[in-house]
């Protein structure tokens, strides 16, 4: 109110919200945002992957993502690699995938375009954001560069060639001499799949569980000794079995949303920490 007793409107600063996997789950979304007092005029968005998939509503969380146009960065998870994959017919739908509904819309073709379109990985204000995780090996602009090539072949007019040859757990351990597709695979592999490595970097895909289970000679990816990417915080999901992790240097958001625990927004600015609880989808979401 000003001394003419007249009210004004004072904007609060605009804020960036880091969201965990929301595979599907828009009414779960939508309900955080409200939480979270989450203004769509000034505020962005920030999805760490998985934006589809194993949830109910995969369509409609690609059509409000995607209509936020310059307020949202999004990066590729797994499962919306798996979307990619079905829609360019390398693959049949698994059983347990829930994204028909994008395969039958009206402007899935819009959609797959805009989907393909996102980064493996984002920096940005001393943040860094991506689906699974870095190589210890990697500094935060050797890894931006990495995921750049795989950008470029998901982004290319040959692109349904790399989907062809994107998937399998070969190469295991990073060498700058890769080329081809194998140095594609490990890129990809990396970012949307890792959870653990052993200390020279060699990546292990079985595991899906958490920290007290995991085989001998293995640590979380950002425990690695060394690692390059450490001095930059980086916000990451696709460990469910981890839960919500907050350190110093990463942020874990993937709070298991789909497997009727909670759906998490993380802002930026202040470290603020906003859930949801998603148990009316406990039992739901199949296969990981």
């Amino acid at each position: 109110m000003t001394g003419d007793g007249v009210i004004t409107d004072h904007p609060r600063a605009m804020a960036t919200y880091a969201i965990g996997d929301v595979q599907g789950c828009y009414d779960q979304l939508r309900r955080l945002l409200d939480r979270a007092g989450y203004d769509e005029r000034r505020d962005t968005l920030w999805f760490v992957g998985d934006l589809v998939n194993r949830g109910p509503r995969s369509l409609a969380t690609l059509r409000f993502v995607k209509a936020l146009g310059s307020r949202q960065v999004t990066v590729l998870g797994n499962h919306d690699l798996a979307l990619l994959v079905v829609a360019a017919g390398v693959k049949k739908a698994h059983r347990s995938d829930t994204f028909a509904d994008v395969l039958a819309a009206s402007d899935r073709d819009e959609l797959i375009d805009w989907l393909r379109h996102r980064k493996l990985m984002h920096a940005e204000g001393g943040w860094a954001m991506v689906h699974a995780g870095l190589l210890p090996q990697w500094s935060i602009p050797q890894a931006r560069a990495r995921a750049a090539e795989v950008e470029a072949a998901l982004q290319g007019p040959q692109y349904g060639e790399f989907l062809r040859h994107m998937y399998g757990n070969e190469p295991v351990r990073w060498n700058d001499a890769l080329a081809g597709y194998d140095r594609l695979r490990l890129i990809v592999n990396t970012m949307t799949r890792m959870r653990l490595v052993a200390p020279d970097g060699t990546l292990e895909f079985g595991h899906k569980l958490g920290i007290a289970a995991a085989p001998a000679g293995y640590v979380p990816w950002y425990d690695a000794p060394g690692r390059a990417s450490r001095g930059t915080r980086i916000v990451f999901g696709h460990w469910a079995a981890l839960g919500l992790l907050l350190r110093e240097d990463v942020a874990c958001l993937d709070s298991g949303c789909v497997w009727g625990r909670n759906l998490t927004a993380f802002r930026l600015e202040d470290s603020a920490v906003i859930q949801c609880g998603c148990a009316e989808l406990a039992g739901t979401a199949g296969e990981d």
